[in-house]
């Protein structure tokens, strides 16, 4: 009897899957291990050009890049690592980022949370909710050159709209250099990013409150709970994978943050009070004397700072609860396997 041989689509999904894979190995994967490669060598800008030259010339290069070694021809490669370390403009960097993510995430979290509740209340019978939605994402679509530009020239120190307004309503008798001002300068970049991304965050909190089975809420207002009721003990618990990845991601854009930094109040700031690790890095990359191999030292610190803080937060709030159970469920299933081992042995014995 012939059988009939099923068609398996399995194959699809590989070959579909095939081009990102490929662009993804080549655009991702070797540049991270080049630049940790990178950050044990010698290499700059100024070595290559030598090298570049003097192939052009037909001369054998006297000098190749190579990993780092002292004067005795010891390793050294950890050099470009103790730099970094020890450079105070990395750790001011460092400072900087992490302060104007944390004063940016914290609002921004709050309220995309409050207008997620909003958006997906029922007992709100306002119109235009979809515009709304769409109000508050549009920052998020709008290119950071435009609104660097923009908050650079609504707080120009000669032109600026803002200085105008508060001399006109006599908060201040002169201009004020807000870029050159630390805490003014941080601010201002703190509410763009603030400003920005949190459409996006309420977003993803909307989708995740849509994922919450209805019936717990209708549970809820048949046990008699209020709004507030609800959101704590529904919504919220419901809401903690959602929680997380979006705490997650906002660190790793928070950590890795460059394009407004650098561009409001022209690179990294007139005195660095906005400078952040990734203005640093590139400084490093791309101006001076293009130190490739610091750069890429410094670019593998602030991966293994994500890492570690990325572990840390999913530690922090993970399911005890889950985990808890997880661990009953290995436990039985060992007693299982085990107990089937010696039922075999009795077995074998008789």
């Amino acid at each position: 009897m012939n059988k009939k041989k099923g068609v398996s689509y399995a194959k699809w999904g590989y070959i579909f899957a095939l081009p990102f894979c490929i662009a993804y190995l080549i655009f991702m994967i070797y540049p991270i291990f080049n630049t940790f490669s990178i950050g044990f060598t010698n290499m700059t800008d100024r070595l290559q050009m030598q090298i570049a030259q003097e192939e052009m010339m037909g001369i054998e290069p006297t000098v190749q890049v190579e990993l780092l070694r002292d004067e005795e021809g010891n390793l050294t490669i950890f050099d470009n690592y103790k730099f970094v370390l020890t450079d105070p403009n990395f750790w001011s960097s460092l400072k900087n980022t992490c302060i104007i993510w944390g004063v940016n995430f914290a609002p921004q979290i709050l309220l995309a949370l409050v207008l997620a509740v909003w958006f997906t209340s029922t007992r709100n019978k306002i119109k235009g909710k979809g515009l709304f939605k769409v109000l508050f994402y549009m920052p998020n679509i709008i290119t950071a050159a435009t609104i660097a530009m923009l908050f650079t020239k609504l707080f120009d120190y000669n032109k600026g709209p803002v200085n105008d307004l508060l001399r006109m309503l006599g908060v201040i008798d002169s201009n004020i250099d807000f870029f050159s001002d630390e805490f003014a300068s941080k601010a201002i970049v703190a509410f763009v990013q603030f400003w920005m991304w949190y459409g996006y965050t309420m977003i993803i909190l909307i989708s995740g409150i849509l994922g919450i089975s209805p019936e717990l809420f209708e549970a809820a207002d048949i046990d008699g709970a209020n709004g507030w009721q609800k959101f704590r003990f529904v919504t919220l618990p419901n809401l903690k994978s959602i929680m997380l990845f979006t705490l997650v991601t906002s660190m790793i854009g928070g950590m890795t943050m460059f394009d407004i930094p650098y561009m409001v109040g022209g690179q990294g700031g007139i005195k660095g009070h906005i400078r952040t690790l990734s203005v640093y890095i590139f400084e490093m990359s791309f101006t001076g004397g293009k130190l490739y191999n610091r750069a890429s030292a410094a670019s593998m610190l602030v991966f293994v700072m994500i890492a570690v803080l990325a572990a840390i937060i999913f530690f922090m709030l993970r399911d005890k609860d889950e985990m808890a159970r997880h661990k009953i469920e290995k436990a039985q299933t060992k007693a299982y396997k085990k107990m089937l081992k010696e039922e075999k042995a009795k077995g074998g014995v008789q």
